[in-house]
């Protein structure tokens, strides 16, 4: 089994380039689709309290056979539980309903910065890792001003924020502004829902260059820049093939050509942080 390339945090924690989305994997499908990406070498799993699936992914992690020490489970906290008491609480119930005995890493899911509680969830979720039942702390969709805030209000820095990056939305600056900052960058929708990033020329150029699929290039492309994917994938097939391409490395020529796909409407949606907002 190929190893994965660790990216690493201004703390020490460190995260594989390559982890395995479950978004819409539910019930026993769902749990199934888990342990089978695990045993097959995935040891980053994200999940979320909104998407309802933390019993599945719990379950797969059990499920699994490999050493409860060797996988990270990420889930992040709804918009609706941000205010002090109600973030403790869905903390605890993210860590019951994924039957562990912490979460290893968990995420605001979107700052809400109208509704201005996200410096009440993050300090809650600073009191969970000193209590213990959090492992590392993080951030997701968080804008620069954002991130300066709560490290301002507590002194604590987040290890990670899991925002929007794929070809068509490569988020240089943010990216950069990350990894000054020691704070590792998660792409989700890595492959921009599979679209049609997956017909561009050069990202169909470079494939055939290298031998391998489109979404393999995009992934690889994610890796030699950096940032952490998490592809969902459902089948064994698509799970090998996306774990395989942590190890393809691009030419930078290559890398700067799938950058420059990117355009000032590249969002999959409407999910500006400064102005959508999730609960």
């Amino acid at each position: 089994m190929a190893s994965t390339p660790l990216f690493t945090a201004h703390n020490g924690f460190a995260l594989p380039a390559v982890g395995l989305g479950t978004y819409r994997l539910y019930g026993q499908a769902g749990a199934d689709a888990v342990a089978e990406g695990i045993r097959r070498g995935y040891r980053l799993v994200d999940t979320a309290f909104n998407y309802e699936n933390e019993g599945s992914v719990g379950a797969g992690v059990a499920a699994s056979g490999v050493d409860r020490s060797e996988i990270i489970v990420t889930t992040k906290l709804p918009g609706r539980h941000h205010a002090a008491q109600k973030a403790r609480s869905s903390i605890e119930e993210s860590r019951f309903r994924l039957g562990l005995d912490a979460t290893d890493l968990h995420l605001i899911h979107w700052p809400n910065p109208s509704v201005d509680l996200y410096g009440e969830a993050w300090r809650a979720l600073v009191e969970a890792q000193e209590r213990g039942t959090v492992r590392q702390i993080g951030v997701s969709n968080f804008l620069p001003e954002h991130l300066d805030r709560i490290e301002r209000e507590t002194g604590i820095r987040p290890v990670a924020n899991q925002i929007e990056v794929h070809p068509y939305f490569p988020q240089t600056d943010a990216v950069r502004l990350h990894a000054e900052r020691g704070i590792l960058t998660i792409a989700w929708s890595p492959l921009g829902r599979a679209r049609d990033i997956m017909q561009e020329p050069v990202i169909v150029e470079i494939a055939a260059a290298h031998g391998i699929t489109p979404a393999q290039t995009v992934i690889a492309w994610h890796v030699a820049r950096g940032t952490v994917s998490i592809p969902k994938a459902s089948s064994a097939e698509h799970q090998s093939a996306n774990l395989a391409a942590a190890s393809i490395a691009l030419e930078a020529a290559e890398v700067d050509a799938i950058t420059a796909l990117g355009r000032p409407d590249g969002r999959l949606f409407d999910a500006d942080p400064a102005t959508h907002e999730e609960m």
